[in-house]
């Protein structure tokens, strides 16, 4: 398996010097992380049986793919995968053979930011939440890796640091292109920066936001362990949404401020049922390789068609705001409202992140390449895994 994750390196680092990729630096690195998702995620879908063959055979198309269809093979594969793991979880909690009936509907707790998503009092419009199998998270977990192979621990990092603290753990066996973990929280466009917790210095208490390309920020500090049981969840939890008005504000922070206008109340969305048992929601808590270690996954974008009903409740994410109707277009170190409405040719997407092995693992910790901005200063913990792909997510 070792020698099928260096053909695709040395592949990605062809491809990354080929004319017919972009040029700007930080959307070259882009393609580059689809290009290696498209090979890593369609080697997985070939199943276990897949040989040294079928590996250049991968390398082949994606030698000739365009981008665009390899982000949407990326996407399909991710989505299919993400398919099986609801339905083994369905398999566990729900009983198939009974009608689904439902657990009360009580309100959850209210905070700063349940107002701001929309909480207003009333409790007639909450959804139904259906009975499950009383099962313990550890338990959900344990019969998750009889099923697929593999779940998640969350125990003391083996990085060897003093900041390391928690980390995540592959408890099983997982194939490259697997899906590892789902990224959990609440989920803000660019429209709705100035909302995340502590704005300006958002990251300056919470180690649990992270970033997709398109500029869309999950914020994982509110999902923290999951729960108990599947309720109504509206990412209030250990959360407060308050502004932060004493952070020092430098000119970038002031012109947002100036761009940005207040949230309404009555273009932001409600909670979700959600399963906070869920096992695979612990994204978050993979650790930065150390020095002279390779990460052994990656970050995947995954835009889950919230047409998918019967998979909602397993997607551990809000959308703060009606990010359908804002579009936003990023000029340099700023982003501007551009137009009136996001037009999604298949229909509304919730914007989430997952985490894809990069190689074939067993009962090991989970390592994600951070890629912390070279512009700004970084702990004293963190060795840049590249730092050329470094200044190019950033540039």
């Amino acid at each position: 398996m070792a020698s099928f994750r260096n053909k695709f390196q040395d592949a990605v680092r062809t491809f990354a010097r080929s004319p017919r990729f972009t040029k700007d630096p930080r959307k070259l690195q882009f393609e580059v992380d689809i290009n290696r998702l498209f090979m890593y995620t369609s080697y997985n879908s070939l199943g276990k049986n897949a040989d040294e063959a079928d590996a250049e055979h991968i390398i082949d198309m994606a030698s000739k793919a365009s981008f665009a269809d390899q982000q949407k093979q990326v996407q399909e594969n991710i989505h299919n995968q993400i398919k099986n793991l609801c339905t083994a979880m369905d398999a566990i909690l729900l009983n198939v053979n009974e009608p689904q009936e439902s657990q009360s509907k009580a309100t959850p707790s209210r905070s700063g930011l349940s107002f701001a998503i929309g909480r207003n009092g009333q409790t007639n419009n909450h959804p139904d939440v259906p009975k499950t199998r009383p099962l313990k998270r550890t338990e959900l977990s344990q019969r998750l890796k009889d099923s697929i192979g593999y779940t998640l621990d969350v125990k003391q990092s083996q990085i060897p640091h003093s900041e390391a603290g928690q980390g995540l753990f592959l408890n099983g066996e997982a194939t490259v292109g697997s899906v590892i973990a789902i990224y959990p929280g609440v989920i803000y466009s660019p429209a709705y920066y100035r909302y995340i917790p502590g704005y300006p210095r958002v990251d300056a208490q919470n180690t649990y936001l992270i970033t997709r390309y398109d500029g869309t920020v999950i914020n994982a500090q509110p999902w923290g362990y999951g729960g108990e049981t599947r309720e109504l969840w509206d990412g209030s939890k250990m959360l407060d949404a308050k502004l932060n008005t004493d952070a020092t504000e430098k000119g970038s922070d002031r012109f947002w401020k100036m761009l940005s206008k207040p949230l309404e109340s009555s273009r932001v969305g409600n909670g979700e049922v959600l399963e906070r048992r869920n096992p695979l929601a612990l994204a978050h808590f993979a650790n930065h390789p150390a020095k002279d270690t390779v990460p052994n996954v990656m970050i995947c974008p995954y835009d889950f068609p919230l047409t998918e009903k019967d998979m909602r409740a397993y997607i551990p994410n809000l959308s703060f705001g009606n990010a359908e109707e804002v579009n936003m277009r990023r000029f340099g170190s700023f982003w501007f409202r551009w137009g009136s409405r996001n037009s999604e040719s298949n229909g509304p997407v919730l914007k989430t992140l997952v985490l894809v092995a990069t190689t074939a693992l067993c009962d090991e910790e989970v390592l994600l390449n951070y890629r912390l901005s070279n512009s700004k200063r970084r702990p004293s913990w963190y060795t840049p895994v590249d730092e050329e792909e470094d200044r190019r997510r950033w540039s």
